[in-house]
């Protein structure tokens, strides 16, 4: 990596906050360029700092952790947000993925984790720890009744990909074809959905059953 990933992390606990700091200190790939302690404040430090991650609570005051990623996101689209949270549960999920946020992982994890999911998400892919993902993936889901899947069979192949964290890179040599073929793959699912963020696809995917 010729230069480290900007971070931002964001937790209203100040003790929280200087834990993660020093557990990311240590690593050579990553430079924690600022902090805020609520939603609020999290929106103008990313604005003016432009981190590549932002590691985002979800409880706090003055706005929580998902209003403000909706925020962000819709000035910053570049900006890769990872919720931390307490919270192991479906609901905080799914709303976490419908604001943009393309991970979603428990306080508790250990630093090399934490340090592999701002990689993954720097790199363009989705990470879910694993606690998250049984919670996620192991509880039935009951179709949407709605239009029929206007996917290629191919295209519901990368898009299962795309939501299991698969990069492009991955996706074409898994199934041994360009990397230009799947953006382009990627690109036409999106038009076809009408959806941009990777925690719309991943929802449209579960209700569909293309994920299970």
């Amino acid at each position: 990596m010729d230069k480290p990933i900007k971070v931002v992390i964001v937790d209203d606990h100040q003790v929280v906050l200087d834990g993660f700091i020093a557990r990311l200190q240590t690593e050579p790939e990553i430079e924690v360029i600022g902090s805020a302690c609520n939603g609020v404040e999290a929106i103008e430090v990313v604005k003016a700092l432009n981190p590549d991650v932002v590691l985002m609570d979800v409880s706090m005051p003055l706005m929580n952790g998902i209003d403000a990623t909706s925020v962000i996101k819709e000035s910053m689209p570049d900006v890769k947000v990872l919720m931390l949270t307490m919270h192991d549960n479906r609901e905080y999920i799914m709303k976490v993925m419908q604001v943009g946020a393309v991970g979603y992982m428990l306080k508790e994890i250990c630093a090399r984790r934490m340090v592999q999911a701002i990689k993954t998400v720097y790199q363009g892919s989705t990470y879910f720890c694993e606690s998250v993902t049984q919670t996620l993936f192991s509880q039935e889901v009951v179709p949407v009744a709605q239009k029929p899947n206007p996917l290629s069979r191919r295209e519901e192949a990368i898009l299962k990909l795309v939501v299991e964290g698969n990069s492009s890179k991955k996706i074409a040599s898994l199934l041994n074809i360009s990397y230009r073929t799947v953006e382009t793959h990627r690109q036409n699912i999106k038009h076809k959905l009408d959806l941009h963020s990777t925690g719309e696809l991943a929802k449209y995917a579960l209700e569909q059953g293309i994920v299970a």
